[in-house]
């Protein structure tokens, strides 16, 4: 093999030559059929590696080898060299009952151990090992050092500090790959990334001081947060956490609360309860639902599973949830955006060591009630309310709704039903008419069928919606009449309707008493100085609505063709609350 082959990477962990054991090994990466030959080659590879030693074998042949190691090094540093391409591809562990006398190192070469006594095998004790000595070594500041003097002294690192270098990288945001201790490429690359980051040359190599720095970055981080491996015998999960930010506070299930530690800004749930695919998906669900969930943020429902990352203006949390073998386990975080640094370390930290342990889930009854009321509660938590609620109707199969602009006036986020979110698609100003799609599509029960014909004056009419806003789940029907035909100024594009509606009426689906939509209920103008009598409402009149929608190319080609004959007014409700939808203004 050449000699080029070893040079083309760059050195890794290779420990120091020690005395002869026989449990130790080598690695022999050459052998050469002469003592000349063996002696040249060994020469070549202690330039760049600092033990290498050369022994006469059985065979006749001389060995080159790196060493010696135990047989768990020598197995990682085996893997490791071959694998960055630093020895031959056909090196392999070799023993020392292999091994005849040793030729290498000669007098005056740079290796530090003596040569065995020819006809003495390393499986053969040496007779006075010459005892070590103890020196007191200064601690000076560390020198820089050339790239080849960092390959040198990275060569010495054992496999858990090579191990330690790559979390202390990871840890940074530097390295995403496994925790191996292999420096290969992604890690070269990402020490290269972290010295540019603080301003030092981008070799690919740390020298001694870079590693100080790094390491004492890395485990300074890890003292400050306190992290250590929580196992919670009552819930069934260990996972680490950050023990100097959270403390334990009380059960209550199907959580374990956690409060925030020296004023910290962060909290933290383990969530632990018996289910199945139904109930988890019921607990996603839930947990979209508590204030500790802002509504922005990415989310993910699988099979066995959910993460959801919640953020406002105030609040992030994230949230891991898994589903195995009958049982839902798994933990929020919660913190202020100052501690988002800190978040994220803790939360990396949380899911690669997050384990449920047992098959025990936490116990219904554990801990005690709390003396609140608990219609704003969920197991101790506050439930996250919108800022305002209205009512809307299905426009189409897909899920496209229609509703009133003040429904999504400065909303951070608009959901349907509840819990669908949604983007704005129109927003007219001039008519009042909002109309929202869904980020998935939906597939409601009914949708409108928008009336092209004037209603008949005083005819009946009837409004699905949620006048209580998000206190129901299920529209209410108001009933009442048309009044008019134009609005209260002889506008066109309004109708006025006498009946009694509340706020959360507002963009509510008008129908008459074939199911077609006539109109759209509009929001009371309560800033003028003329208040309208209760029984008095305004509506956005079905022309109007179905000439926005059609210039906004909204309008679903079966939009203006109305359903035919009187339904029963059971039919009639029953249409109406398939028709309505809750929106939501989340801010």
């Amino acid at each position: 093999m050449r000699f080029a082959t070893v040079l083309f990477g760059l050195l890794l962990a290779l420990l120091p030559l020690r005395a002869v054991a026989q449990d130790q090994v080598w690695l022999q990466i050459e052998a050469q059929p002469t003592l000349a030959e063996g002696e040249e080659r060994a020469r070549a590879y202690a330039g760049v590696f600092p033990n290498v030693a050369g022994f006469a074998m059985t065979t006749g042949w001389y060995a080159i080898v790196l060493g010696p190691f135990t047989r768990a090094d020598g197995e990682q540093q085996l893997r490791v060299l071959k694998g960055e391409r630093l020895i031959p591809a056909d090196s392999y562990i070799a023993f020392g009952n292999r091994f005849t006398r040793q030729f290498w190192p000669v007098a005056g070469a740079a290796a530090a151990a003596q040569p065995l006594p020819e006809g003495v095998t390393d499986a053969e004790p040496a007779t006075e090992p010459t005892p070590e000595v103890a020196v007191a070594v200064p601690d000076p500041a560390l020198p820089d050092e050339t790239p080849a003097e960092a390959r040198r002294s990275e060569a010495a690192l054992s496999a858990d500090e090579r191990r330690e270098l790559q979390a202390a990288l990871q840890w940074d945001g530097f390295y995403a790959g496994a925790i191996d201790g292999a420096f290969g490429a992604g890690t070269r690359r990402s020490m290269a990334t972290w010295q540019g980051a603080k301003g030092h040359e981008e070799t690919g190599v740390l020298t001694t001081a870079q590693r100080a720095e790094l390491l004492e970055h890395f485990r300074a981080e890890q003292a400050a947060l306190g992290l250590e491996v929580l196992t919670e015998t009552e819930a069934g999960i260990e996972v680490p956490y950050p023990s100097a930010l959270v403390e334990f506070d009380h059960y209550e299930p199907p959580f374990v609360h956690f409060r925030e530690k020296a004023g910290s800004g962060f909290r933290m749930l383990l969530i632990s309860q018996p289910g199945d695919q139904t109930r988890l998906a019921g607990l996603y669900d839930l947990m979209q639902s508590l204030e500790i969930v802002p509504v922005e943020g990415e989310r993910q429902l699988g099979r066995t599973g959910f993460t959801i990352a919640g953020r406002n203006a105030g609040l992030e949390s994230f949230t891991d949830v898994r589903l195995s073998g009958g049982l839902i386990k798994g933990y929020t975080l919660v913190w202020t955006p100052e501690g988002a640094d800190r978040a994220r370390r803790v939360v990396e930290a949380m899911k690669a060591g997050f384990r449920p342990i047992g098959d025990r889930a936490l116990a219904e009854g554990l801990g005690q009630p709390l003396a609140v009321g608990r219609a704003d509660l969920v197991s101790g938590l506050a439930v996250r309310r919108p800022a305002l609620s209205r009512s809307g109707f299905w426009l189409d199969s897909g899920g496209l709704a229609a509703t009133t602009s003040e429904a999504v006036a400065d909303c951070a986020q608009v959901t349907l039903d509840g819990g669908h979110p949604a983007d704005v698609v129109l927003n007219d100003a001039a008519t009042g008419l909002a109309v929202l799609r869904p980020e998935q599509p939906l597939a409601p029960r009914a949708h409108a069928r928008i009336s092209a014909a004037a209603p008949r004056i005083g005819a009946d009419i009837a409004i699905p919606g949620y006048p209580y806003e998000d206190a129901l789940d299920t529209a209410v029907m108001t009933f009442g009449t048309l009044a008019d035909a134009r609005g209260l100024d002889g506008e066109e594009g309004r109708y006025r309707l006498g009946t009694a509606t509340r706020a959360g009426d507002a963009g509510g689906a008008v129908l008459d008493g074939s199911g077609a939509v006539v109109g759209m209920l509009l929001p009371r103008d309560t800033s003028g100085a003329r208040v309208l009598p209760e029984d008095v409402g305004l509506a956005l009149s079905a022309p109007a609505l179905a000439d926005t929608l059609a210039s906004a190319g909204l309008l679903p080609p079966e939009g203006t063709e109305p359903p035919s004959g009187q339904l029963a007014p059971e039919d009639l409700t029953a249409l109406g609350r398939d028709l309505a939808v809750l929106v939501s203004c989340w801010r």
